[in-house]
């Protein structure tokens, strides 16, 4: 463009002139966004969700760990329910004594030898659970609400290891503290 002569008025403004060009262009577009924070923050809660499942596993494992192998309970561990059938009984619920419980375990008797001896000559061992309660607790001797209940192994936990005869003090209403002298 060239200047206009001295004292000659400018020369009017270009039609359709904004600043991107004649004639009128639209401004460029926004740049493109990129998907990536939506594909991130996906990721990133998928991590999270993970880690919230993998916290609830862990307190659950750790809220029922006091289920244990039947073969594992020892003197002075407190039942919270008692089995129905002793004979196939494979674990346990055990609750700290000072909780409601129905029954105690007053004595373990391991049953010697490599070789199964049969399942009547296990049973048999249950006779040496009453003098073990009268040592135990001579109080839960004379209690009538307190029983019985013998846990011993089959055939197949032998199999696993299990020699233990477990002699179990039961009560029908729950009880709190241990029945030992």
């Amino acid at each position: 463009m060239t200047q206009p002569p001295y004292g000659a008025p400018p020369p009017p403004p270009q039609p359709y002139s904004y600043g991107y060009g004649y004639p009128y262009q639209a401004p460029p577009p926004p740049p493109r966004k990129t998907r990536w924070g939506l594909i991130i923050g996906l990721i990133a809660g998928g991590f999270v969700l993970l880690a919230a499942l993998g916290v609830v596993a862990i307190v659950l494992l750790v809220k029922n760990s006091d289920v244990v192998d039947a073969a594992e309970i020892g003197m002075g561990d407190c039942l919270g329910e008692i089995p129905s059938d002793s004979s196939l009984v494979s674990s346990v619920k055990t609750v700290a004594c000072t909780e409601p419980h129905k029954g105690e375990v007053f004595a373990v008797i391991t049953v010697p030898g490599d070789d199964f001896p049969g399942q009547d000559k296990i049973i048999g061992y249950q006779d040496k659970c009453q003098p073990a309660l009268e040592a135990y607790s001579s109080a839960a001797m004379e209690d009538p609400e307190v029983g019985m209940f013998v846990l011993y192994p089959t055939e197949a936990s032998w199999k696993r290891g299990d020699r233990a005869v477990t002699c179990i003090a039961t009560t029908d209403t729950p009880r709190t503290g241990s029945l030992k002298n």
